[in-house]
C-alpha cells in the first residue's frame, strides 16, 4: 500500500482503540490493542504521517527511535528497595521508570492532553539485550515494571533488512502481536502532500517529467545511491532560502540532499533552465494580465517540457496565493468568536477595564492552547501560523481597549471593530486580486494554447489541490466552470500522463 492508505488505516485504528463504552472504559482492552508495525523504505514519510494523524485527531504524539536505546534506558535502571514480608526484611531489586514511559507522562503533564500515540521508529533495530523484552512490551504495553498509560496507542515502524544492516527479523511469536502494514513509495500520493506543503515548483516540475527519480535506493560500484521523499522536501526548503539570499544553486548543494550523481546533474541543469524560463516569461506579469504577443508566441513554439515548466510555475504561484487566501479566511472565521463575545459584553454594559481583562483572557487562553498542542506534537504548521496571528491580533485589541480610556464599553469596543473591519476589507480585496489572477491565468492559457494539454494540466491541478478546489467552490470561477463542462478530464489526463512519462530533458 502507499503511505496515504497506511495513514488512513492507522488513523482509523487509533480512533477505534480510543473508543470508550458508556462507563468510560476503552472498548478494546489494552492487551488486545495490537500495535501497528509500519514497514517501508527510509524517507517515504512514516514519521510525517504520524504527526499528521496526531494533529488531525488532536491527540499527543511521543516519538522515539529505538536504535540508540539499551536495555537500561528503555526498561529503567535497577535500585535496591528495602521491604518486609511476614516480619522479615529483604532487599529487593526495583527499577526506575523507563525514559520512554516518563516522556509520555511529561507530555501529559505539560500539555494537559491525556490520549496520544507512542511512535517507536526502527523497532526492528533494537539492541540484542533489549530484544527479549520487546515481546512483553508489544503485548502488554509494559517496559520493565511500568506500563504505557491508558489512552496511548502504540505505533511502530522499521525498514526492511535490505535497507538497514542493523535489522533483526522478528520471530512469529512477536509478529503475531502486530498489525503489519507494508508501505511503498508513491509519487502521486506524495505530490498531493507536496502541493499542500508548497514544495518548490522546480522540484515538482522535474519530478512530473522524471517520476522514476522520485525515490531510488540502489547499490553501484561507487557505493549506495539513494533518493527519498524526505530529501526532496528538505532540498525544497533550502532552494527557497538560497533564492531569498540570491545565492547560486550548484550541484554541491543538491548533492547534499539527493545522493545520485546522475539525478544531481540532471536536476541542477533543469533548475538552471527553470530560472531561465522564469526570467523569460515573467510569471508575475502574466498573472497580472500583462503579457506580450511575443511571449505567447514563444510559449506556443516551445518544446513540451518547456511548456510544462511554464505551466508548473504559473500554477505553483497561483496555488500559493490561494493557500494564503484560504488561511486568511480561516483566521477571520476563528477571530469572529472571541470578538462577538467581546461585543456582547460591551453591549451588556461592561466598561473598558472589564473588556480589556476579557480580551486578555482570550489571547492568554489561545496561547496556552497553542503551547499545549505544540508540546503534544499535535499542532500543524498551518495551525501554528493561524494561532500566532490570532494571538497577536487579540493582544493588539487589548491595547486598543485600554487606550480607549474611561469610555463606556461600546466606545471601548469601537476601535476593535474598526481593526477587524479593516482586516476584512483587506481580505476581500486580496480575494478579488486572486480571482483576477486566476482569470488572467486562464486567459493566457486560452490565448496561447487553446484547449490543449496545457489547459488540461491547469484544470487537473485546480481540481486536485485542496485549497484551490475550496477557493473555487467558495468564490466561483467562471473560466474553470466553462472549461470543466468542455473537458472529459479522466480520458485526456491518462493520455497526457503517458506523454509526460516519455519526456527527456
Amino acid at each position: 500500500m502507499n503511505i496515504k492508505e497506511a495513514k488512513n488505516y492507522i488513523k482509523d485504528s487509533v480512533r477505534i482503540y480510543l473508543k470508550k463504552d458508556e462507563d468510560g472504559a476503552y472498548r478494546i482492552p489494552v492487551v488486545r490493542q495490537r500495535p501497528v508495525f509500519l514497514i517501508g523504505a527510509p524517507g517515504i514519510g512514516k514519521t510525517a504521517v504520524m504527526e499528521q494523524i496526531a494533529q488531525e485527531l488532536q491527540i499527543a504524539l511521543v516519538s522515539y527511535s529505538m536504535t540508540h536505546h539499551t536495555r537500561q534506558s528503555a526498561l529503567g535502571l535497577p535500585y535496591i528497595m528495602h521491604k518486609k514480608y511476614e516480619g522479615q526484611s529483604y532487599d529487593v531489586t526495583e527499577y526506575t521508570m523507563s525514559e520512554i514511559i516518563a516522556s509520555i507522562y511529561d507530555v501529559m503533564a505539560q500539555s494537559g492532553i491525556k490520549e496520544g500515540i507512542l511512535f517507536l521508529d526502527e523497532i526492528n533495530c533494537v539492541s540484542e539485550t533489549l530484544a527479549p523484552s520487546m515481546l512483553q512490551f508489544l503485548q502488554y504495553k509494559v517496559f520493565g515494571r511500568h506500563r504505557v498509560p491508558d489512552g496511548w496507542v502504540i505505533v511502530t515502524a522499521g525498514n526492511p533488512p535490505e535497507y538497514n544492516k542493523s535489522v533483526r527479523e522478528f520471530d512469529v511469536v512477536t509478529l503475531d502481536r502486530l498489525k503489519i502494514l507494508e508501505v511503498e513509495a508513491d509519487y502521486g500520493v506524495w505530490k498531493e502532500y507536496a502541493a499542500q506543503r508548497g514544495v518548490h515548483t522546480a522540484i515538482m516540475n522535474y519530478l512530473d517529467m522524471k517520476k522514476d527519480d522520485f525515490y531510488q535506493v540502489e547499490t553501484t560500484v561507487r557505493g549506495r545511491n539513494y533518493i527519498t521523499a524526505r530529501g526532496w522536501e528538505d532540498l525544497s526548503e533550502m532552494l527557497k532560502l538560497y533564492e531569498e539570499e540570491e545565492i547560486p544553486v550548484e550541484e554541491s548543494l543538491v548533492g547534499q540532499y539527493i545522493r545520485s550523481d546522475r539525478v544531481v546533474k540532471e536536476f541542477t541543469a533543469y533548475y538552471d533552465l527553470y530560472q531561465k524560463y522564469k526570467n523569460d516569461y515573467k510569471v508575475d506579469e502574466i498573472l497580472e494580465g500583462i503579457v506580450s504577443e511575443q511571449a505567447k508566441d514563444k510559449a506556443r513554439k516551445a518544446d513540451f517540457d518547456e511548456r510544462l515548466s511554464l505551466m508548473g510555475m504559473l500554477i505553483g504561484r497561483i496555488q500559493q496565493d490561494i493557500r494564503d487566501n484560504m488561511l486568511g479566511a480561516e483566521t477571520l472565521g476563528e477571530l469572529m468568536h472571541p470578538l462577538r463575545a467581546l461585543k456582547e459584553k460591551a453591549q451588556a454594559g461592561a466598561d473598558a477595564e472589564k473588556l480589556a481583562a476579557m480580551v486578555r483572557q482570550q489571547w492568554e487562553a489561545r496561547t496556552k492552547a497553542m503551547e499545549s498542542l505544540q508540546t503534544a506534537g499535535a499542532l500543524s504548521e498551518r495551525e501554528k501560523r493561524k494561532s500566532r496571528y490570532i494571538i497577536r491580533f487579540l493582544s493588539d485589541c487589548e491595547k486598543l481597549v485600554r487606550l480607549g480610556g474611561i469610555g463606556d464599553g461600546e466606545d471601548a469596543f469601537a476601535p476593535v471593530k474598526d481593526k477587524y473591519d479593516a482586516l476584512l476589507v483587506t481580505y476581500k480585496e486580496d480575494t478579488g486580486a486572486v480571482q483576477d489572477r486566476m482569470h488572467y491565468l486562464f486567459k493566457f492559457v486560452e490565448d496561447t494554447f487553446g484547449s490543449g494539454n496545457e489547459m488540461l494540466i491547469l484544470m487537473t491541478e485546480c481540481t486536485a489541490q485542496a485549497d484551490c478546489a475550496k477557493f473555487i467552490g467558495t468564490y466561483g470561477c467562471e473560466d474553470y466552470e466553462r472549461h470543466n463542462e468542455e473537458m472529459m478530464l479522466t480520458e485526456r489526463n491518462a493520455g497526457l500522463l503517458k506523454k509526460i512519462e516519455t519526456l527527456e530533458l
